[in-house]
């Protein structure tokens, strides 16, 4: 192995030192007797939980329902996102309509609208996926408009001269160059639309992380709570990195591709 490729391990796993050291103070302070056991649980004693969460099925349910509004949420999001932010930019009157309605709408608590959406949709999942996509696709449509109008001019205008049609123009310039912004949006709202999730599933109850951390603490059973959010944490990081993974891999052509990353 090369001294280069040890340095390069090294980088890598250097992430990793401060959640270990993290959860060896974790384990440490509940032993110490600084908090009760009720207070702060040992990591061991929530790890032993998250096992027998395992063998009886309910961490896969969990877990899973999670994931699939998440995801469903988040690529509902991404999809209409896209579209919008394109159409912002191709389009005066479809800009002069949404734009008021991002401005007023990014910086807002969207999970305010939870109990509206609640009385019209019910106790299901469309309601939660619903609330997710309501979070996630203002980061995305902003993103994608940025980077459509960040696109050189000059490759457009070369593009036209050379007699590219308007559908192959956006497939094979437009969209690509302004691969790297959108995707940005997307590494965005992929956490929100975790969190989205959890939160409502935590004030609708039901199955589901947030459902069973609820569930959790109204039987005063700490180590189910913070089970919840080692599941959480563990969860959201995978999904990061993959988002990570995927960008890189579809944007191999790119510069920033060629940059050291820690991610």
């Amino acid at each position: 192995m090369k001294s280069g490729d040890g340095s390069v391990w090294l980088w890598r796993l250097a992430p990793f030192v401060s959640i270990g050291v993290l959860l060896l103070g974790w384990e440490w302070l509940a032993r110490s007797g600084v908090f009760t056991p009720f207070q702060l649980p040992a990591f061991s004693v929530v790890v032993q939980r998250i096992w027998e969460q395992a063998q009886s099925g309910d961490l896969f349910i969990n877990v899973g329902l999670t994931l699939y509004r998440s995801l469903v949420g988040f690529l509902i999001a991404a999809i209409a996102g896209i579209i919008i932010g394109v159409g912002m930019w191709r389009s005066a009157g479809i800009r002069w309509f949404f734009d008021p309605l991002i401005s007023v709408g990014f910086p807002m608590p969207k999970i305010a609208f939870l109990p509206i959406v609640i009385l019209w949709l019910g106790l299901y999942d469309v309601t939660k996926i619903s609330m997710i996509v309501l979070d996630a696709i203002f980061p995305v449509i902003t993103a994608t408009l940025i980077g459509v109008r960040n696109v050189d001019r000059e490759l457009i205008w070369s593009a036209r001269n050379l007699g590219t049609r308007e559908g192959e123009l956006m497939r094979q310039i437009i969209l690509p160059a302004a691969m790297p912004m959108i995707f940005t949006g997307l590494q965005v709202a992929l956490p929100i639309a975790m969190i989205v999730a959890v939160v409502c599933e935590m004030l609708m109850g039901g199955y589901g992380i947030g459902g069973a951390m609820m569930t959790a603490s109204r039987f005063a059973n700490s180590a189910g709570v913070f089970a919840g959010i080692v599941e959480i944490a563990v969860v959201g990081f995978v999904l990061v990195k993959a988002m990570a993974f995927i960008r890189r891999r579809l944007l191999a052509w790119h510069p920033e591709s060629l940059e050291p990353s820690t991610v």
